[in-house]
């Protein structure tokens, strides 16, 4: 609220070359249309206006400071008066009147991005589920050797879910195996796989009947060892009113298993009422909290060229390594995917009031 505050009382300020310039030919005009001037006056009439242009120039700038007070009441119209300006002066003219100029139109292009920014947070209504925990689950394509087919982490902090919840779709990565070929022979291979994001409910959100769940065991799959697939300690759980599902074969305790199941299928089946209620209050947005359509390709992580693009916003880092370690391009790169969704929100906001 200070900023907005801050932008709403600058904005009845007017820059300070323009006030300067006013009080100047103000005066000056007076002075001319009494026809006398000072030598005094003469000198800084001519440091300001070059002789040859003096009565086109004076004509111009008077006209434009007529026009100034009702055409320059908010940052996007002092903008257009600046510019206009700007480009009306010629390199030979006032140099310091054009170093304040393009100073006071960059001051102006950020204020009214600034605005912009807090016009769309202002319009798109905030997500109650912003602030949640998140499960995230990854899901191999598919595939004919080993390797883990599927995993999923329970990731906690601040909003988290507001700055992970654009992450869910495929990705796909491309790369060229280590074989050990010649560079002629190898080939770039192109695998995918499925993000999935899931708010974490508090307990109170999700109410679950015992006699509405069906807990099955089974032994773990994978690689053996210390006797992880040689007990049942993998555990599914089935909400039998909607057939929803969760599994978990993490741990070699099956109590934890079970814990770390019952956590997913809370989280699925709040996704689930949530969603429904969010495509119902923005349709025309398309979007479902927590998941997107796994067919849509969202991003590309391309070993070979050491890139990593999002097909949403086009936004495009380098050194894919330092990315995959949450270096500064993954975070823009979420900050650009946001801003993006919020502008989408706001033209559909726009193309819902039009119908």
């Amino acid at each position: 609220m200070d900023k907005v505050r801050t932008l709403d009382r600058e904005r009845h300020q007017k820059p300070r070359y323009i006030r300067q310039r006013m009080e100047d030919f103000t005066d000056l005009d007076e002075k001319l249309q009494r026809a006398f001037l000072s030598e005094s006056d003469r000198k800084t009439f001519v440091q300001n206006i070059p002789s040859s242009c003096l009565w086109r120039r004076r004509g111009k700038v008077l006209n434009k400071r007529r026009k100034s007070t009702t055409k320059c009441c908010s940052p996007a119209r002092w903008f257009v008066f600046a510019s206009d300006l700007f480009k009306s002066y010629t390199k030979d003219e006032d140099v310091q009147m054009m170093e304040l100029l393009k100073e006071e139109e960059a001051l102006l292009s950020q204020r009214i991005t600034d605005l912009r920014k807090i016009m769309v947070k202002t319009l798109v209504p905030s997500d109650p589920l912003d602030c949640s925990d998140v499960i995230l689950e990854v899901v191999s394509g598919r595939t004919t050797g080993g390797g883990l087919h599927h995993a999923a982490v329970r990731i906690e902090g601040d909003s988290v879910y507001r700055h992970l919840k654009h992450e869910g779709g495929t990705h796909r990565v491309q790369r060229i195996p280590e074989v050990g070929l010649s560079s002629r022979m190898q080939k770039i291979h192109t695998g995918t796989m499925t993000v999935i994001i899931l708010p974490q409910p508090l307990e109170c959100d999700v109410s679950i009947e015992q006699k509405d769940l069906r807990v099955d065991t089974f032994r773990s799959k994978g690689a053996g060892g210390q006797s992880v697939n040689t007990t049942d300690s993998a555990v599914r759980v089935v909400h039998l009113p909607t057939g929803i599902s969760a599994e978990c074969q993490q741990s070699r305790s099956q109590l934890q298993n079970r814990d770390t199941a019952m956590r997913m299928l809370k989280a699925r089946l709040y996704q689930s009422i949530m969603g429904k209620e969010t495509e119902q209050r923005h349709t025309a947005r398309k979007q479902q909290v927590g998941t997107r359509s796994q067919s849509e390709r969202i991003r590309t992580y391309n070993f070979s060229q050491d890139r990593v693009t999002d097909h949403r916003t086009g936004y495009t880092a380098r050194d894919i390594k330092e990315f995959m370690r949450g270096g500064e391009a993954l975070d823009d790169l979420i900050m650009d995917v946001l801003e993006h969704a919020e502008k989408d929100a706001v033209l559909d906001l726009v193309d819902q009031s039009l119908k």
